[in-house]
């Protein structure tokens, strides 16, 4: 059997609610299986799961600086390294499958919404992509394998479907989707205010904040 990521070791343990400690260490490991690369942090620790030399990095990390790997400097320095743009600073927020699921939507499985802007940005972040809606096509839900082969879901509301709750209720609903106990990841961008109060109303919570980088056959 192949030896689990240490990434995905880390944020297993995280999502389980055994954080690395606040001590100000930024770690660097060699990046994981999978369409992304990444800086990920917890309180007062960091992680860069990157192809990068980790003496490079921290020639370009200012000592005492707890912030400094999500500095938008050091972002566009890794970019560079990669060959890949950083993408957007979420918070990484966590559930876990088959915990008690009141919602009554239905999961329609779906198979002709490629083309669907968030489906085909999916496709690119995740591998073994599911794609369903609800029984109206007023949402779309995305789950796959993304960074370091976790779960992650993503939800897309019409605008037209919006303020009525179904965000909150598919999100709810994405727990039926993984194996009992399983942890299942969102990244939300702090400015969409909407989703996370969707995600944190369906009882996912906050374990950290990540920057991906798409590897370089899927950017």
């Amino acid at each position: 059997m192949a030896t689990e990521h240490p990434l995905s070791t880390l944020l297993t343990d995280a999502a389980r609610g055994s954080f690395p400690p606040p001590d100000g260490a930024v770690a660097v490991m060699p990046a994981p299986p999978g369409p992304t690369q990444a800086v990920v942090g917890f309180t007062g620790h960091h992680v860069i799961a990157a192809d990068v030399v980790s003496d490079d990095v921290r020639q370009q990390l200012q000592p005492g600086d707890l912030g400094a790997p999500m500095n938008a400097t050091f972002l566009s320095w890794l970019g560079e390294q990669l060959g890949a743009r950083p993408g957007m600073l979420d918070l990484v927020l966590i559930t876990f499958g088959g915990q008690e699921d009141r919602s009554p939507v239905e999961l329609v499985p779906r198979d002709d919404l490629g083309e669907h802007p968030r489906v085909a940005r999916s496709m690119r972040y995740r591998d073994e992509l599911r794609v369903f809606s609800d029984p109206d096509g007023a949402a779309v839900l995305m789950l796959g394998r993304g960074l370091a082969g976790r779960w992650e879901v993503s939800i897309e509301v019409d605008p037209a479907h919006r303020e009525r709750g179904l965000g909150r209720t598919l999100a709810a609903a994405a727990r039926r989707l993984v194996p009992q106990d399983e942890p299942l990841f969102a990244q939300v961008t702090p400015a969409n205010v909407a989703s996370l109060r969707a995600f944190l109303a369906a009882g996912y919570r906050p374990i950290g904040s990540e920057v991906l980088f798409l590897k370089g056959d899927r950017g």
